[in-house]
């Protein structure tokens, strides 16, 4: 027990050269980040939750397989959500269905975030609000849903982004202001009041 307690505080960058040094110390890696790649698997797709957990497992494979390419000067998380990403895209083409519908685990600090940049009035009944944001979200363009799940969801910083997709901080401004602009007229052809 004392043991995990020094992994808990160590750094990913340490806990990365510990595990190319001893398997064993991945799993410390796989528990830090399970939860949270799980529910960024669940957000940014229409998968089921067994598929998503699927996916979750393909994930932590190729992080192993690729530990040793691990570039240091990138954080560790950008990393594991840029190979999150790529294999929820894989897993897509796979299977080539559109989603239907968005799981989304919204909370209020969340909804929040998203509704204050939006300018949508902080009166209105919460339940309702998630039920719209869920089906505006699906209705988007993958990288427009993708863009604000990760700012305002995930709640990353436009340099996590960029590095997690892969595009300039300035496609990465452009992309989320574009989002936003996809998310209110979709609002519109919705005819959701919020």
């Amino acid at each position: 027990m004392a043991e995990n307690k020094n992994f808990r505080k160590k750094t990913d960058e340490e806990l990365v050269s510990l595990a190319l040094g001893n398997q064993g110390h991945f799993l410390c890696l796989m528990r830090r980040y399970e939860g949270k790649l799980l529910a960024f698997i669940l957000r940014i797709s229409n998968y089921s939750h067994d598929e998503a957990e699927d996916i979750l497992q393909e994930v932590f494979i190729k992080i192993y397989e690729n530990l040793n390419d691990f570039d240091t000067s990138l954080k560790f998380s950008s990393w594991a959500y840029r190979i999150t990403h790529n294999q929820v895209i894989s897993h897509y083409r796979k299977v080539r269905a559109r989603p239907q519908s968005l799981p989304l685990d919204i909370n209020e600090k969340i909804l929040a975030n998203l509704s204050s940049d939006l300018d949508i009035e902080k009166e209105i009944e919460v339940g309702y609000l998630k039920k719209a944001i869920k089906k505006v979200l699906a209705n988007l363009d993958v990288k427009y849903r993708e863009v604000l799940i990760l700012k305002f969801l995930e709640e990353r910083s436009y340099q996590e982004i960029s590095d997690i997709l892969k595009k300039p901080m300035g496609t990465v401004a452009t992309l989320i202001n574009r989002a936003k602009k996809e998310f209110k007229e979709e609002l519109d052809r919705q005819k959701i009041k919020i």
